[in-house]
């Protein structure tokens, strides 16, 4: 199980709203009590929040489903079901929030107590006691509760630590950050023991900054050899870069200097990392022919623009001076970002004049409604109560649909679709279903629907 997450599907669902009751008051020496169906509880939200003691998206690696409370169902003597109880999932600052099938921004996650509705929860059905009036006295139906919203998000962070270690494998990556930090990785000498970043925190004076140690690069890590694609990730999302070159490696074909140029070409050719500030550690110094090999390199790094410092992560040689250099190189990056303003939540209001429904003619017989009242008063009938469906066709009227349709050409036993054309409702358009008179029979019927 890994330590440490940087990117995760989160699969989640929002609470369902509660039906309404649809229930008569009962009591002695009142035969005509009238509705007191309550009303049914809204579902939980799933809220995302920025947590500055989060870190990591390791706990929704573990737990990748992730599902708010339903509405409880409304009750007779006019008792309203309870709201279900919203999810609130802390994440990092700096976390993308991504459709995970479309790969689209949804949010942009900055600034600690920032908050994103990811998944809104379904609102509760009206009890009969709602829906009363003076036409419909005492009705014999209740609204459903509305489905709370369920999809899937790729969390990912944008910055994982202030610095990275990069290097070929087995370079002394992990020995360093351990020397460093508090932080203690898996060590061995073998290539990619490291396969996760692992992130130490490290004090430089008054300066307070994070380390990564990056999983091993190697030749054609751009093209996303060796798991390269996801290492080179991790580095993108760190200000510093620190090359560690293992100057005691006895590998033929390598050397200190062909070792920087490969790890250079491939952070080149990745791309997005040309402004990263940079400075080279010469590794293992405390092995005699490294030492001598460091010597005679480090004036060809320093030609470079290179800061250079050789290193023992064994024996803690030269680790103050690296320490306060990438103290100094994270200070000055940390000064020239501009400052993260918190994420701001654009609610943009309805155009005048906007109906909220559209009508399009699919074919000679075939008319399709969409908009946000048709297809939410659709999922709220209960189409097993005719007079429930009336009450749906009183309402599509009032908002105008049967206007629409009529001036869209649709004559009676027409096709109509309300909603996708996947997973609509369809039905047989019968415009003497809508007048302005009353149609409602006994309880649960309409007079309209035989």
């Amino acid at each position: 199980m890994p330590d440490f997450v940087d990117q995760v599907v989160l699969h989640i669902k929002a609470g369902d709203g509660g039906h309404g009751c649809a229930s008569v008051h009962r009591e002695k020496f009142k035969p005509l009590g009238g509705p007191d169906g309550g009303n049914g509880g809204r579902g939980g939200d799933v809220i995302l929040e920025v947590d500055a003691n989060t870190a990591t998206l390791l706990d929704y690696h573990r737990r990748p489903h992730r599902r708010a409370d339903n509405g409880k169902q409304g009750q007779g003597s006019n008792r309203d079901g309870a709201n279900g109880a919203d999810v609130v999932l802390p994440v990092p600052d700096g976390t993308v929030v991504k459709d995970a099938e479309t790969g689209e921004i949804l949010v942009d996650m900055i600034g600690a107590g920032t908050r994103y509705v990811i998944a809104e929860g379904g609102h509760g059905g009206l009890g009969n006691a709602a829906l009363a009036s003076a036409k419909r006295k005492a009705p014999g139906f209740a609204l459903l509760g509305e489905p709370g919203d369920e999809l899937d998000v790729m969390l990912e962070m944008k910055s994982v630590a202030d610095v990275a270690l990069v290097g070929f494998p087995s370079a002394g990556k992990s020995s360093l950050i351990a020397a460093l930090s508090a932080a203690r990785p898996k060590i061995a000498d073998y290539p990619f023991t490291t396969l996760i970043p692992n992130l130490g925190v490290v004090t430089a004076g008054d300066t307070i900054f994070t380390v990564a140690d990056v999983p091993g690069l190697i030749p054609g890590a751009s093209e996303g050899k060796g798991l390269g694609h996801e290492f080179l990730r991790h580095v993108e999302r760190c200000n510093t870069l620190v090359h560690v070159i293992d100057c005691a490696t006895m590998e033929p074909g390598r050397d200190p200097i062909s070792d920087y140029e490969a790890i250079e070409a491939e952070l080149k050719a990745y791309g997005r990392l040309e402004d990263r500030p940079r400075l080279a550690v010469l590794n293992k110094a405390d092995v005699p022919d490294a030492r001598e090999l460091a010597e005679i390199v480090r004036p060809m790094l320093e030609e470079r623009g290179l800061r250079v410092f050789a290193i023992s992560a064994a024996t803690h040689e030269g680790l103050k001076e690296l320490t306060y250099a990438m103290g100094e190189m994270v200070a000055a990056a940390r000064k020239a970002a501009p400052v993260a303003e918190p994420t701001r939540l654009v609610i943009k209001p309805k155009q005048l004049g906007d109906t909220g429904f559209a009508v399009r003619r699919v074919n000679d017989n075939t008319f399709q409604v969409t908009g946000a009242k048709p297809e939410r008063w659709i999922r709220q009938t209960d189409f097993t109560n005719d007079e429930a469906v009336g009450y749906l066709a009183d309402r599509l009227e009032r908002l105008g649909v049967e206007e629409e349709l009529t001036k869209a050409g649709a004559k009676a036993g027409a096709e109509v679709i309300i909603g996708s054309m996947e997973n609509g409702y369809i039905f047989d358009w019968q415009p003497t279903l809508n007048a302005e008179a009353v149609h409602q029979g006994p309880r649960g019927s309409d007079n309209r629907l035989g």
